[in-house]
């Protein structure tokens, strides 16, 4: 058998041209940017919040030589590091409640450190801002009302901004600072204030106000009310009557309760002259309305 010629052979398929792999250089992450999840870093440390101690005002001790430092803590007030103002604000809780003399030239000052400190993003700064105020209350009372400057108006709205906020810690310690404004202030000057609230645009401050007010026309008697104005006290009741909020409402029925009260002194020849205070004083519906709770409560 002949051979086939060399030239007829199958031809052979061309080398493929290799590919060439491009190389990406991808930057070697920090260990500083690296993620908090990341299992070879060690976790950071807890917030500084959680260092800052809150102490009651029982354990509060007086100052020694406190002459020579009231200067030096008003400097420290105005500290840009938020600890030392929490430092700051302790001492001046300590002055306030052992030499109240001596942080009296300086009240006004102090009170718009501790508004400052309330409007603070820090919830450990805000806590101890709030335990300043309550202190402050019962220290100087009703001196507060002589302030020459809206200090003292700017720190009721804080708080009532603060009693009405989420973070349940906060709410809690505001409401304690507000029943002190209520135990530590006489109720007259005061309910004026808290008036002005009552029909604000928020309706959490509007039901702490109706709160506030509640508790003062509790401990109030039938010549306080008189000397506010009871035809004044019972339409700001029966205004709340209506609010939105479920607290604003069960404050306005705890308001109208303590009025008629007082008013009748629980004699029961004094109910239709109850009745024709409410009918001559309000609305036909919303008189209606203030009868039928104080018929309730008999």
């Amino acid at each position: 058998m002949a051979l086939r010629p060399i030239d007829n052979s199958l031809p052979i398929a061309p080398e493929r041209p290799k590919k060439h792999v491009k190389v990406v250089s991808v930057p070697i992450q920090k260990q500083s940017e690296v993620g908090v999840n990341d299992e070879n870093k060690a976790p950071l440390p807890p917030s500084t919040d959680s260092t800052i101690d809150y102490i009651s005002s029982d354990d509060l001790k007086p100052i020694s030589d406190p002459e020579s430092k009231i200067q030096g803590l008003i400097e420290r007030l105005d500290s840009k590091d938020w600890t030392k103002v929490c430092e700051s604000l302790n001492n001046a809780r300590r002055f306030a409640l052992y030499h109240s003399s001596l942080l009296l030239p300086f009240l006004e000052k102090v009170m718009s450190v501790v508004v400052k400190a309330m409007k603070n993003p820090r919830s450990a700064l805000i806590k101890t801002s709030i335990m300043a105020s309550s202190d402050i209350f019962y220290a100087f009372g009703d001196q507060l009302l002589d302030s020459t400057s809206d200090a003292f108006d700017s720190l009721l709205l804080q708080l009532l901004l603060k009693a009405s906020q989420d973070k349940k810690f906060v709410c809690e310690e505001a409401d304690r600072a507000l029943n002190a404004l209520v135990k530590s202030m006489t109720p007259l000057p005061l309910l004026n204030k808290l008036k002005l609230y009552v029909s604000h645009v928020n309706l959490r401050i509007r039901a702490k106000a109706a709160i506030s007010i509640s508790n003062f026309v509790s401990k109030m008697e039938l010549e306080g009310m008189n000397e506010f104005g009871l035809v004044s006290l019972v339409q700001v009741a029966a205004d709340l009557l209506n609010d939105r909020l479920p607290e604003a409402r069960e404050a306005a029925r705890r308001t109208v309760i303590s009025i008629y009260e007082a008013y009748t002194a629980n004699e029961e020849q004094k109910q239709e002259e109850w009745q024709n205070f409410c009918q001559s004083s309000l609305s036909p519906l919303h008189a209606q309305s203030i009868v039928k709770i104080t018929s309730s409560s008999r």
